[in-house]
C-alpha cells in the first residue's frame, strides 16, 4: 500500500506529522498558559489593590515582566515530559494525551493561582506551607472555614472559566499547527528540532540565562513595597519551594552557625538576662536563672488567668488610639489596669501565640508548627512549669476541638491536666459548624469551672476564636455590625462581638468570692493583614495588646507602658507578680524589673515557610526579608504608623549580631533538648 505523504500520514496504526508542528504546539501551550497566569496576576493586585496605595507603576510594570519569568518556569515544567517525544517516528501522533496532560496540569495550575488570591488577601504572604499543615491538622474543618468564609463558588466559577479557556485555546492550537502536506521528517531532523526544543523549554524552566542557580524567588524583591515583590511570584512556584522544602527538613540550619556558639549565647545572655537574675548551671542550661521580683505589690494575687484572644489586633483597640469603637470593654478595662501597648505577637498564627504566650518559647525558623513536631514534646519553662509545681488547680477552657494545632497534648505534657473545648458544651447560645461555640459560650463555661477550681491556687488558660474565618456569630448579635471598613467589616464587627463578650466575662467575674486574689492577663494571639504593609515584615500584622489587671497593680506600675515587649514576656512578668522568687528559662522578661532606659526587646517570625525574620529595640527595628537581605530603621505606631530607614551602619551590624545570636541560641536550645527547668529546682 502506497504512503501519501500529507498531514497526517499513518503508518503501521501511527499518526506521524512534521516535528516542527508539534514543537509549535508545545511552545503555544505554553504562551497561552503563561498569558492567563498574568491574567490571574492582575486579578490578585485588583483584589488587593488597597495594599497598593504608594507603589509606582514602575515597579508594578516590573513586578509583571519577572512574573513572565516565573509563570514561564511553572509552565515549561508541565510542558517538559513531552518535549522527548518529539524524537519518536509519530511525534505527538494524535496529541490526544498531550492536550490530556496539558488541559490536566494547566487546570490544576489555574487552581491555584485562583486559591491563593483569598491567600494573599489574609496572610499578605504567596502560597507556603501554611497551606499543607492547615490540611493536615483538619481538612473537615478547614474545609467548613473556607465553605463559611469565603466566597469560594465564585472562585470555582473564575477556575471553571480559565481552565476552559486555556482548553479551548489548546483545540484551537491543535487545529492550527496540524501542518501541511510534506515529506516525512527524518530521523536526525527529529532529533535537531527535538534537541532545539528541549534547549528552549529547558531555558524557561529555569527563567533565566544567567549562568548559575536558576531564577529564586529572591529575585522578585526588586521594589521597597512588599506587594510589588510578592507580585512577581507564582503561588505555584512557591508551592513547590515550600513542599521540597518541608521533605528536606532543617531549614534551620543556616542560622546554627551564623556566630560562634558561646558569642551568641554570649550575646543572649546579656539582652535578656535582668538585674534581678541569676544565672544558674550555665554550662547546661542556656537561661536557667533565678529571679527575683520587684518590691511589687502589697498584696500579690493567689491566681492567674490568661486570656489569649483571636485576632484581637492593636491597630483596632481604642485605649491604643485608634478610636473606631471596635474595642469599648477592652478599653473600660485597660484604664483599670497596666497597659503595654507595644507587643508584638511572636508569630501570625494562633498555635505561635499560644506556646510563645503559655510557653515562653519563640517561634523559630523551622519550627513554626512546634506543638506538632517531635521537639513539642520537649518540657518548656513555661505557666504550667512554673505553677502546676506549686500544687495549683489549672484548666484550659476553648471554643473548638483540642486536636486542632495538637493543643491538648501539646499542654497536658507540659502539666496542665484540665481541658474544655467543644464537645463539653451543653445547650450553648451559638454553635459555629466550622470552629466551636461562640465566645460568650465559652467565657459562661470558663465562670463554672474558674468557681469548681477556686477552692485553692489556680490558674487558667481561656481562648476565643469567634474573631476567626467565617466570623460566624450569634443571630442576635448583642452589638452593631461595623460598617464603613469594607472587607474588614466581618473582622472587626467579630472583634467588637469578642470584646463584648471579654465585657460579660468580667462583670460577672467581678462578683465572685476569688476575682480579687486574680491577676488577669488579656493579649491578642496576633492582629491581622491590613492595607499598609509597613516594613518587609508586614508589622502591624503583629502588633496586639497586652493587659495586666489586678488589685494593686495600676497603682504600683502605673497605667501604662511603652516598653517594647512579645508575648515571650507574658510568662515571666505575671509569675513576677505572684511575689514568689522563682527559678525559669523562659526566652522573656519579666516586664517589671528592666533596668532603667531599658527599651525592650521583640522578636518576630511569621508562620509557614516565609523566612523572614524582624528584632525591634525600642523604636529601631531590623528586618532580614527573604533574600536575605537587611532592612534597618525606625517606626511609629502612634499617630499614624510610619517607617523611616537609616544607614546606621553601626546600628545595623549591633542588631544583626543580637537577632542572630537569639534565633541561633534558641534552636540549639530547642533541638539539645535544654529548653526545661531541671528537677532539683522543682
Amino acid at each position: 500500500m502506497a504512503i501519501t505523504n500529507t498531514t497526517t500520514v499513518k503508518n503501521a496504526g501511527l499518526t506521524r506529522r512534521p516535528p516542527l508542528n508539534d514543537a509549535l504546539f508545545i511552545g503555544g501551550s505554553i504562551a497561552f498558559l503563561v498569558v492567563l497566569l498574568g491574567v490571574l496576576r492582575g486579578i490578585l493586585l485588583y483584589v488587593n489593590f488597597n495594599l497598593a496605595t504608594g507603589i509606582p507603576s514602575s515597579d508594578l510594570v516590573t513586578s509583571f515582566l519577572i512574573g513572565i519569568r516565573f509563570d514561564l518556569i511553572v509552565a515549561c515544567i508541565a510542558a517538559l515530559i513531552l518535549v522527548p517525544t518529539l524524537a519518536l517516528p509519530a511525534g505527538l501522533g494524535s496529541r490526544r494525551l498531550a492536550r490530556t496532560w496539558l488541559a490536566v496540569t494547566g487546570s490544576l495550575v489555574l487552581f491555584i493561582g485562583v486559591s491563593e488570591i483569598e491567600f494573599y488577601r489574609e496572610f499578605h504572604t504567596r502560597l507556603n506551607n501554611i497551606a499543607f499543615h492547615y490540611l493536615q491538622d483538619d481538612p473537615a474543618t478547614v474545609s467548613s472555614m473556607l465553605w463559611n468564609g469565603y466566597p469560594v463558588l465564585r472562585y470555582v466559577l473564575l477556575w471553571l472559566l480559565l481552565s476552559a479557556c486555556y482548553w479551548a485555546l489548546l483545540g484551537w492550537l491543535n487545529r492550527t499547527t496540524a501542518g501541511t502536506p510534506g515529506r516525512n521528517a527524518s530521523a536526525v531532523t527529529r532529533v535537531l528540532v527535538t534537541l532545539l526544543v528541549l534547549f528552549l523549554v529547558a531555558w524557561g524552566g529555569r527563567g533565566t540565562l544567567r549562568s548559575g542557580p536558576p531564577l529564586r524567588w529572591g529575585d522578585a524583591f526588586q521594589s521597597e513595597h512588599l506587594l510589588a515583590n510578592h507580585l512577581g511570584l507564582n503561588g505555584t512556584y512557591m508551592l513547590v519551594k515550600a513542599a521540597t522544602s518541608e521533605a528536606q527538613g532543617r531549614p534551620e540550619r543556616k542560622w546554627l552557625d551564623k556566630l560562634p556558639e558561646q558569642e551568641a549565647l554570649a550575646t543572649v545572655r546579656n539582652l535578656l538576662l535582668t538585674p534581678a537574675d541569676t544565672l544558674l548551671e550555665p554550662d547546661d542550661y542556656p537561661l536557667l536563672r533565678n529571679h527575683i521580683p520587684s518590691s511589687g505589690l502589697a498584696r500579690p494575687p493567689k491566681n492567674v488567668v490568661l486570656i489569649i484572644l483571636e485576632s484581637f489586633s492593636g491597630e483596632f483597640t481604642g485605649v491604643m488610639g485608634r478610636e473606631y469603637g471596635i474595642t469599648p470593654e477592652f478599653d473600660k478595662l485597660a484604664r483599670g489596669g497596666l497597659l503595654f501597648d507595644r507587643v508584638f505577637s511572636n508569630g501570625s498564627h494562633t498555635h505561635q501565640g499560644m506556646f510563645a504566650s503559655v510557653a515562653c518559647f519563640p517561634n523559630l525558623p523551622g519550627h513554626e508548627y512546634l506543638m506538632q513536631q517531635p521537639e513539642g514534646q520537649h518540657q518548656f519553662s513555661g505557666l504550667p512549669a512554673l505553677l502546676s509545681r506549686r500544687d495549683y488547680g489549672d484548666v484550659y477552657v476553648y471554643n473548638g476541638h483540642f486536636a486542632w494545632d495538637n493543643q491538648q497534648g501539646f499542654f497536658r505534657n507540659q502539666g496542665m491536666s484540665h481541658f474544655v473545648g467543644r464537645d463539653d458544651y451543653l445547650n450553648p447560645v451559638f454553635i459555629d459548624p466550622t470552629w466551636g461555640v461562640s465566645d460568650e459560650d465559652m467565657f459562661n463555661r470558663s465562670l463554672r469551672e474558674l468557681n469548681n477550681i477556686a477552692d485553692k491556687p489556680f490558674y487558667a488558660v481561656l481562648q476565643t476564636l469567634s474573631n476567626h474565618t467565617p466570623y460566624a456569630l450569634p443571630d442576635n448579635l448583642p452589638v452593631e455590625r461595623v460598617e464603613g471598613f469594607g472587607r474588614l467589616n466581618d473582622h472587626l464587627t467579630a472583634q467588637r462581638y469578642s470584646d463584648w463578650a471579654l465585657g460579660q466575662f468580667f462583670d460577672q467575674a467581678r462578683e465572685q468570692p476569688w476575682y480579687d486574689d486574680t491577676l488577669f492577663v488579656v493579649v491578642g494571639d496576633h492582629g491581622f493583614a491590613l492595607d499598609q504593609q509597613l516594613t518587609d515584615i508586614d508589622l502591624l500584622r503583629f502588633h496586639v495588646p497586652l493587659l495586666f489587671i489586678g488589685p494593686g497593680i495600676q497603682a504600683v506600675y502605673g497605667p501604662r507602658n511603652h516598653t517594647v515587649a512579645s508575648q515571650l514576656d507574658i510568662v515571666p512578668t505575671a509569675v513576677s507578680l505572684l511575689g514568689q522568687p522563682f527559678v525559669h528559662q523562659c526566652w522573656g522578661r519579666d516586664l517589671l524589673s528592666l533596668p532603667q532606659g531599658d527599651p525592650g526587646l521583640a522578636m518576630i517570625k511569621p508562620s509557614g515557610s516565609d523566612p523572614s525574620v524582624a528584632m525591634l529595640s525600642g523604636d529601631h527595628i531590623l528586618v532580614k526579608n527573604g533574600t536575605g537581605d537587611l532592612q534597618s530603621g525606625r517606626y511609629v505606631l502612634d499617630p499614624a504608623p510610619q517607617f523611616f530607614p537609616d544607614d546606621d551602619a553601626g546600628l545595623l551590624a549591633l542588631n544583626s549580631q543580637h537577632l542572630s545570636a537569639f534565633i541561633e541560641s534558641a534552636l540549639q536550645a530547642l533541638l539539645n533538648d535544654s529548653t526545661s527547668i531541671p528537677g532539683s529546682y522543682q
